[in-house]
């Protein structure tokens, strides 16, 4: 009778006992305490729990014994501890938990490799909609958006967890997250014209007083516009 495991990714292979009693080797290994007759009985006796288990379903005409590779993970450790192994116990932990240290690495590469993929295709559409003064075919503006990756990575880490999400599900948009509140600046900013032209405002130290005339408010307008924009990016005029 067979006995098939689900892998993490979903695949089904074919139960191998001999895996498990590599698997419990090389956490001896580890320890320095090498007992291959412990590891051929803990392998042995978990092969035998599961095709007990497919021998019941086998006569109630049930599917054959599909486990899942963390359940029989979990049993070798149950059965380490039993056996009072307790060293080779923490071995096999410690491998376990540095195995899916590594799968999430993995994984977090793969997500961060195909979002670059997407920007550089064109079909990021978060990138497009984000900020419509960007083009994002440009190659100035890719690096700008790949290095925002990281800070919008960042900034989901200081927002509180209600309101990333209600930001990824589209209730909300938190705009400028390639910016802020990471970095102390951000890409957009609405600055107050009609107070600055009404009642005069500061440019380099210099007080510039309320235009009389169409032509000059426009000049100011213009003024206020590059000190504001020289200001966010660190110009200096």
């Amino acid at each position: 009778m067979e006995i098939n495991v689900i892998k993490r990714d979903g695949r089904k292979v074919k139960f191998d006992k001999k895996k498990i009693e590599n698997a419990i080797l090389g956490a001896m290994n580890d320890v320095g305490i090498v007992k291959k007759k412990v590891a051929e009985i803990i392998a042995d006796e978990i092969e035998d729990d599961y095709r007990t288990i497919d021998s019941i379903k086998a006569i109630n005409d049930k599917k054959h014994t599909e486990v899942d590779i963390e359940e029989i993970q979990d049993s070798v450790e149950n059965y380490l501890m039993d056996y009072r192994e307790n060293e080779v116990a923490k071995a096999y932990i410690k491998y376990r938990y540095d195995k899916e240290k590594k799968r999430a690495l993995r994984k977090d590469f793969e997500n961060r490799f195909h979002k670059v993929k997407k920007l550089i295709d064109g079909n990021d559409k978060e990138s497009q909609k984000e900020n419509s003064n960007k083009d994002t075919r440009i190659i100035s503006t890719m690096r700008d958006y790949i290095a925002g990756f990281t800070c919008r990575e960042m900034a989901k880490e200081i927002f509180p967890d209600d309101i990333w999400k209600a930001h990824e599900e589209g209730i909300i948009h938190i705009h400028d997250t390639d910016y802020s509140p990471l970095m102390p600046m951000t890409n957009c900013c609405l600055i107050n014209l009609e107070d600055m032209l009404q009642n005069g405002t500061v440019i380099s130290e210099t007080l510039i007083e309320k235009p009389k005339s169409f032509r000059t408010a426009c000049t100011v307008t213009s003024q206020i516009v590059a000190q504001v924009a020289s200001s966010q990016y660190g110009l200096k005029r």
